[in-house]
């Protein structure tokens, strides 16, 4: 795997370079080399004393194989999300598509993480991974976010938002954002969310006031920020 991951970084490498970089010997990468062409991937070999190897340009390979430990990990993750988001099937689908792309002793493997673990459900409201995603995309993007939003006395409003992080906190999940309106950072309540969409075009986004949003919550700052989110968003 981590001869795969040099060679996917691109460029040609020489069986002395791999060797050092994978602290082996020369012999080991010549047959790890043919042993990714046996799983479908174009590892093309320059013959010759000084002998290279590289990807195929615009071979499309099968994707990274999993180690039996990492597919453990999936599956467990996977449970965890399906306690969070009892409705959703977005966990069930991913499981079930893991099942079919895995190959068979990674498949046992993953069957029996599955039947091991149970993960009772979890208290708190419930959240769609779509608007996790939506928000995830946006963050990433350096892009704005406009969404209907419910506070906790049932007033409904419409907010313009650069999305910085999600937490989950007591059994709930928030998104800390500045709000471009009220020119100040707030915490929302992810279930109390509707009707996200992105806001075309990238902006210069805030930086955030502190050095992470668990120290920012336990600030003045923080707390007369969240006193303020709980009068006004919930």
């Amino acid at each position: 795997m981590t001869l795969l991951t040099l060679l996917k970084s691109g460029g040609e490498w020489t069986a002395a370079d791999l060797a050092e970089r994978l602290g082996t010997s020369i012999r080991t990468v010549r047959r790890d080399a043919q042993r990714l062409r046996r799983l479908g991937y174009t590892v093309e070999a320059r013959p010759g004393p000084g002998s290279a190897y590289r990807l195929s340009p615009g071979a499309k390979g099968p994707p990274l194989l999993f180690t039996a430990d990492e597919v453990t990990a999936l599956v467990a993750g996977l449970h965890l999300i399906r306690a969070w988001l009892p409705e959703d099937p977005v966990a069930l689908s991913a499981l079930l598509k893991l099942d079919q792309v895995l190959p068979r002793p990674l498949r046992r493997r993953a069957a029996a993480t599955d039947l091991a673990t149970e993960v009772l459900q979890q208290p708190g409201a419930v959240v769609a991974a779509a608007t996790v995603g939506v928000i995830a995309d946006a963050g990433a993007d350096g892009g704005r976010l406009r969404f209907r939003y419910v506070d906790h006395h049932g007033r409904p409003s419409t907010r313009l938002v650069e999305p910085y992080r999600h937490f989950l906190r007591a059994g709930h999940w928030y998104l800390v954002a500045f709000d471009a309106d009220r020119d100040d950072w707030r915490t929302f309540r992810l279930d109390r969310i509707d009707d996200i969409s992105p806001v075309p075009g990238t902006y210069q986004p805030h930086a955030f006031p502190d050095t992470s949003i668990e120290h920012w919550l336990t600030t003045d700052f923080g707390r007369a920020t969240t006193a303020r989110s709980s009068r006004t968003t919930g």
